[in-house]
């Protein structure tokens, strides 16, 4: 019984892992992308503007 107990943690770890890349794939672009894509740009804006504000000033 001992091997079940040694081979159990890595079993669960890489079903875990899978979920994870699943989740991550599935997240992936739909109907929430050009809502994340405009936040994105929105705060890339924002800091390049405060990089030519800091050296204007």
């Amino acid at each position: 019984m001992d091997y079940v107990s040694a081979l159990v943690p890595p079993f669960v770890m890489a079903a875990f892992f899978i979920a994870l890349v699943v989740t991550i794939v599935k997240s992936q672009g739909g109907a929430n992308k050009a809502k994340e894509d405009e936040a994105v740009d929105a705060v890339l804006a924002r800091a390049e503007s405060a990089r030519q504000a800091d050296r204007h000033a």
